[in-house]
């Protein structure tokens, strides 16, 4: 292999970060490896990455490919053989070099290391290996580390790996066997199997060793659920042939002269492309449910497939990123690790994709409304987690809170509840939530009709209704539009704007977030009024860029409304 030497460090940084982008990089949570006298950093159980993008993306990892020089030719990928890229590839001691002073900088607190495939597996894998090796024996690197195993590899380099890491993660990339045949020449799903099968059997092996569960512990929250994904008989049979590798994990342990205090400590995860192919939500949320199952994953990653490539089996160039399909299956991947749902109960072959206007627990709940209003009194904690809006703390809270109460409360919390969902509804007129024909402020004559307040939904509407000096109505979307989303203006509550638009309205206010799309809906919504001759008005820019409503201070809300300007 004839590494590059034509470009310099700084070229060959630019280079490799920039073709990283486009693997999901995977949080530090799950390593436990303090500092010491003459070592560079430390990795805690807590995560040392202290800020993360909104998706969960870690966002302090130096992530980095070892070479963008592939000898694959994946369909999907940026860094194909075939597509005509500037190539280059680290050194071993190079990269240690940057990490190292990135560290001693404070850019960043550990590492995340993925590479195309140079030459064979085999070789990619020993330079992975290499790094690795250096960092934590030369310079004494204590800091987490992520390095992606390499399908094809031979099992003695991964393993070897596996204990100067602290997650591995092998990217199944895309979820059937035919997908990954069509888009991927020269990859397969059993090649890609492997290497996970045997990461997640000498974590299992090497955590028995150390006086822990051969599974690892989710949250807490868990253990009340006893039918949850991780609860099922597979589970005992990897902890069962986890067990006959202890004794040999053991004595590799204190073989290995290494700074990591175990094998993988953080566990290993996978990368799912989604977009790339056609398959449903169903099928990608089944997958996801069988990896966990099977290899004891701590995280399965989606990522929206970008196209980047031209090719007949692609979605078009101009085809735009499924980031709100995205979105939902992550949500929903959380409903599978953490509230004791199973892929089943949120899809199915009649109903394959999710409601994108819709996150998955609520589209759940409105497809079981026979399971609703659960009496409080009497609820399971698992069933408690059913309901939209309360999650693992409040669940908990809410179970012991009603252990505690006087059985009088408790009934009438119950019927509290229960007359709630069956009067509660959209107001006629402004389509807020009320549990009369008309809300109270549009049923009050004393409000001033001839101006209306457009808000994106109920909180905002009580977010200015705190403030005490509104004195007009309001109206609520109920969304914004959102053309990346696929949100436009049939999906929200404008046609019944529209129609409330009669002869006393003199001024309608647009108090939409501020915000990419409630700038585009409030723009939408000037263009569709001001042909009427009623004066339309947006709140001032007091409001952050970006910050939602609900979450101002209502000096700043009633400054914004008060410096309103005209459109």
């Amino acid at each position: 292999m004839n590494i590059q030497t034509s470009f310099t460090i700084n070229q060959k940084l630019e280079i490799l970060s920039d073709a990283a982008k486009y693997d999901v990089a995977c949080t530090s949570s799950g390593a436990d490896r303090r500092g010491a006298k003459g070592h560079l950093g430390n990795s805690c159980a807590s995560g040392i990455c202290h800020s993360f993008a909104a998706d969960g993306r870690c966002i302090s990892l130096l992530k980095v490919l070892f070479s963008n020089e592939c000898i694959y030719d994946c369909k999907y990928c940026l860094n194909r053989r075939s597509n005509d890229r500037v190539r280059t590839t680290f050194t071993p001691e190079e990269l240690c070099g940057i990490t190292v002073e990135f560290y001693k900088r404070n850019y960043i607190e550990g590492l995340f290391l993925s590479s195309g495939v140079i030459k064979s597996p085999d070789f990619t894998m020993e330079l992975i290996y290499q790094t690795l090796y250096l960092l934590r024996n030369k310079y004494h690197f204590r800091g987490y580390i992520h390095a992606k195993a390499v399908p094809g590899a031979h099992p003695d380099l991964i393993q070897k790996t596996g204990y100067l890491a602290d997650r591995m993660s092998v990217n199944i990339e895309l979820p059937t066997k035919e997908g990954l045949a069509a888009l991927a020449p020269g990859k397969t799903h059993d090649k890609i199997l492997q290497p996970m099968s045997q990461i997640q059997q000498n974590i299992a092996a090497s955590r028995l060793a150390l006086g822990k569960s051969s599974s690892f512990e989710r949250h807490h929250g868990n253990r009340y659920l006893p039918n949850s994904i991780f609860s099922n008989d597979r589970q005992k049979q990897l902890n069962a042939s986890a067990s006959s590798l202890a004794v040999q994990t053991a004595a590799s342990l204190s073989a290995h002269n290494t700074s990591a205090s175990s094998f993988v400590p953080a566990g290993q995860s996978t990368q799912m492309i989604i977009g790339a192919t056609l398959e449903n939500d169903y099928e990608l949320l089944k997958v996801t449910q069988t990896l966990y199952q099977k290899f004891d994953l701590k995280r399965v990653f989606f990522s929206a497939y970008i196209p980047l490539n031209e090719d007949s089996l692609l979605p078009s160039p101009d085809t735009p990123p499924p980031l709100l399909r995205e979105h939902r299956l992550y949500q929903a991947d959380w409903l599978l690790r953490y509230y004791g749902f199973h892929a089943e109960e949120l899809l199915s072959p009649e109903k394959p994709n999710f409601n994108l206007l819709l996150d998955p627990k609520c589209e759940w709940a409105l497809r079981h409304l026979d399971q609703f209003p659960i009496e409080v009194s009497t609820a399971s904690y698992s069933q408690l987690l059913k309901v939209p809006g309360i999650g693992n703390k409040s669940a908990q809270r809410l179970a012991f809170h009603i252990i505690n109460m006087p059985a009088a409360k408790v009934e009438r919390l119950a019927r509290t509840m229960t007359d709630a969902k069956e009067h509660v509804r959209y107001c006629e007129e402004c389509y807020t939530l009320t549990d009369s024909e008309k809300c109270p402020i549009c049923a009050n004559e004393r409000r001033d009709h001839s101006v209306i307040m457009v808000v994106e939904n109920t909180r905002d509407l009580a977010a200015y209704e705190k403030t005490g000096k509104y004195e007009g109505v309001y109206h609520v979307l109920h969304g914004a539009i959102s053309p990346m989303l696929g949100i436009g203006p049939n999906d929200i509550k404008l046609k019944e704007l529209m129609h409330r638009l009669t002869g006393e309205v003199k001024e309608v206010i647009i108090a939409t977030n501020s915000s990419l799309e409630g700038e585009t809906t409030a723009m939408y919504i000037g263009k569709l009024i001001k042909p009427t001759g009623i004066k339309v008005t947006r709140i001032a820019s007091g409001v952050p860029v970006g910050g939602d409503l609900e979450y101002i201070d209502e000096v700043t809300l009633l400054r914004a409304l008060e410096g309103r300007v005209e459109m």
